[in-house]
């Protein structure tokens, strides 16, 4: 069983399907704290309200790093193997990155490399200004640049003529649930193992 925990800014909806499938059993895992930065974060009530410990850990007038190392001590002190990045809108330091290295998994809503760098439905409005015709998501290492990290998997998502922001990001988000689920699977199962920049899964 993998033990979890998750960083998380805004209202963490991926998180709901990883709790679902946890409590379905098609996951062999266990979220043990939900940690955010915003007091307001909806992540941290929906964390409440599934009975997980919920930590709201000020980052106002912090160092980058010593934030890190605040945040660190509530993961370590759960026992945390795996920590999953939802909708968290930190840049993570170096050393924390060391500390956690092949640990931390971000979601990213586009098919990286391209549209790298933006948020949520910034994100999406970008893709759809383009003209893109498709988009997908991307489950990746966190490393010490961003949105750089090894690929773990990419999911396709069709345009279709009439999108909106928000009916883009209803799609993404359920591809982005699905290979979420699907690599930590992988990962309880030791069947991820990186190679340079490459990720393979066993």
């Amino acid at each position: 069983m993998v033990n979890i925990g998750v960083l998380a800014s805004t209202k963490a909806t991926d998180m709901q399907a990883i709790i679902d499938a946890i409590n379905s059993k098609k996951l062999n895992a266990v979220i043990s704290v939900v940690i955010s930065n915003k007091q307001d974060s909806y992540a941290l009530e929906r964390a409440r309200k599934h009975n997980i410990k919920a930590a709201f850990i000020d980052s106002k007038d912090k160092e980058r790093e010593s934030y890190d190392k605040e945040v660190s001590e509530e993961l370590d002190k759960n026992n945390v193997e795996l920590i999953l990045m939802i909708g968290y809108m930190r840049i993570v330091s170096p050393w924390f990155v060391r500390k956690y290295k092949n640990r931390i998994m971000n979601i990213h809503p586009s098919l990286l490399p391209a549209f790298s760098g933006g948020m949520d439905t910034d994100v999406h409005q970008e893709v759809l200004n383009y003209g893109c015709k498709v988009t997908g998501c991307t489950l990746h290492f966190v490393d010490e640049s961003v949105d750089a990290g090894p690929v773990i998997m990419q999911k396709a998502v069709e345009i279709s003529e009439n999108e909106t922001v928000d009916s883009l990001k209803e799609k993404v988000q359920k591809a982005e649930q699905g290979i979420i689920i699907q690599a930590i699977d992988l990962f309880d199962k030791g069947k991820i193992k990186i190679e340079g920049r490459k990720v393979i899964i066993k």
